[in-house]
């Protein structure tokens, strides 16, 4: 019988349980290594020490949350096996939460709501604890998270630039590691466009996959923010369908059979992708080749009236959200004129915008005939400057955002998936992300290629500066 002790297993340092993930922190909760309730308090911590720089937050749960660990830790050691549980989450501030209210990135004085939206009540069956809400810019609008209300959101991996938006505060929140992952809502690139400018895995999921308020005449989706693609896996798995683990047996399982793959840097509207940019498209198709993939260039069949279509569905349903505040004059003076241009669509351009992004489907699902997944740019521009908004009116805003949605608009139009997954870097560091798009219902075939990519791109394990966001802002 032997009389040496167990070996010591020791206590992980707070960059390991901060940069972890979601399965990561769910480990060390479940292998007792770490309760929920020293996970919410580190969390918490670095959220004090991080976010007055990065403002990520618009607010904390601390109380509530910390609540929530001490139920968790309590209903772990009652053996309660939910596979999430004690793994804490932030939410953008743009869906329900009992008791707290929505600003929607304006200055309207909002009422506290009575319950949960049914996504966040999902998240809360699943065991995952809410943190807070993240910051968006006006009504979800624009590609750089900031306003006139709220301050500027700013990318912890260069404080010059901006996250992206309109999900940026959420990306940031991840991205520096003050939460394992993040609700976002994606209209025209919000998950995706923030995914890349932060080095983050971003899906936007088959149109009404995920439970989601009705937003932008159904352009809209729910998804989240992860670091990893296993990560988004097991959330969308918890929240969404049966609740089974389909798609993170997709990624166990792998792509299958040689996918036919097709490229294009070809977007709807006219744009040119910038070197950077470039460069991580050919480093995808490198990766491709890697993996035995053959990758054709294919240019999408977008048709010349998809892009007016999504902007006449953006106009109209942006114009309802104005008039459903409490207070629409506590808005910018950008977005009450983005709004009467809204107000002033002609009857029936709204059915019509829905049957042009309804037929862009069906030339898409043939389109798909021959191929299994689309790759292009997440975006064709590098994040904008931080604080690029400010003082800017309505046009000069538009031709600074515009062109940051031109790969990632589409597939909104047309309800299908698609995935933003980081695929390298600037010169200066900056992350640069790459989109794959499936068929309807594909989301397995995305993540399970998504990950085969991931570990030749090297993403995983890379942590931002924490040092440098203790310097003097620009």
């Amino acid at each position: 019988m032997s009389s040496e002790a167990p070996p010591q297993v020791s206590a992980p340092t707070e960059a390991e349980v901060a940069y972890a993930g979601v399965l990561g922190q769910a480990a060390l909760l479940r292998d007792g290594r770490l309760t929920s309730i020293a996970l919410v308090d580190l969390l918490l911590n670095r959220i004090a020490r991080l976010d007055g720089r990065l403002q990520a937050f618009r607010m904390v749960f601390a109380e509530e949350a910390r609540a929530a660990a001490a139920a968790a830790d309590a209903a772990r050691q009652n053996g309660d096996q939910r596979p999430l549980l004690g793994v804490p989450i932030a939410v953008k501030d743009n869906v329900d939460v009992r008791g707290h209210s929505s600003m929607f990135g304006t200055g309207s004085p909002e009422p506290a709501a009575a319950d949960d939206d049914e996504l966040v009540a999902r998240l809360r069956a699943a065991g995952l604890i809410l943190i807070g809400k993240t910051h968006l810019p006006e009504l979800a609008l624009w590609a750089a998270t900031e306003s006139q209300t709220h301050g500027i959101t700013r990318n912890p991996w260069d404080l010059n630039r901006a996250p992206g938006g309109s999900s940026g505060g959420s990306a940031v929140a991840v991205a520096a590691g003050m939460v394992p992952a993040a609700h976002a809502t994606d209209g025209l690139g919000s998950i995706r466009i923030p995914a890349s400018a932060c080095g983050l895995v971003g899906l936007k999921p088959t149109y009404g996959a995920v439970p989601a308020p009705d937003h932008w005449n159904g352009l809209s989706h729910a998804g989240f923010l992860t670091r990893s693609v296993a990560d988004t896996a097991a959330l969308l798995d918890a929240v969404a369908g049966d609740g089974d683990d389909g798609l993170t047996a997709a990624i166990a399982a792998g792509p299958g059979s040689p996918l036919r793959i097709a490229t294009s840097t070809a977007a709807a509207t006219p744009v040119r992708p910038v070197h950077d940019v470039r460069d991580a498209m050919a480093r995808a198709s490198s990766i491709l080749r890697h993996l035995g993939y053959d990758a054709v260039k294919r240019r999408p069949p977008y048709g010349s009236r998809l892009s007016m279509s999504t902007t006449v569905r953006y106009l109209d349903g942006m114009a309802q959200e104005l008039a459903g505040l409490a207070d629409s004059s506590q808005t910018e003076r950008r977005t009450r004129r983005l709004a009467r241009l809204g107000r002033r669509l002609p009857d029936g351009a709204v059915p019509w915008a829905m049957r042009e992004g309804e037929e862009f489907g069906r030339r898409m699902a043939r389109f798909f005939d021959d191929v299994d997944v689309l790759v292009t740019p997440t975006m064709p521009v590098l994040p904008r400057r931080a604080g690029c908004l400010t003082d800017r009116g309505l046009t000069r805003t538009i031709n600074l955002m515009l062109p940051c949605a031109a790969y990632t608009a589409p597939w909104n139009g047309c309800g299908l998936p698609a995935l933003s997954l980081p695929i390298g870097t600037t010169k200066g560091g900056l992350p640069v992300g790459i989109q794959l798009i499936a068929p309807a219902g594909e989301e397995g075939r995305l993540l399970a290629l998504a990950a085969a990519i991931e570990p030749i791109a090297g993403w995983l394990d890379r942590r931002v500066d924490e040092g440098a966001l203790a310097a003097p802002l620009p």
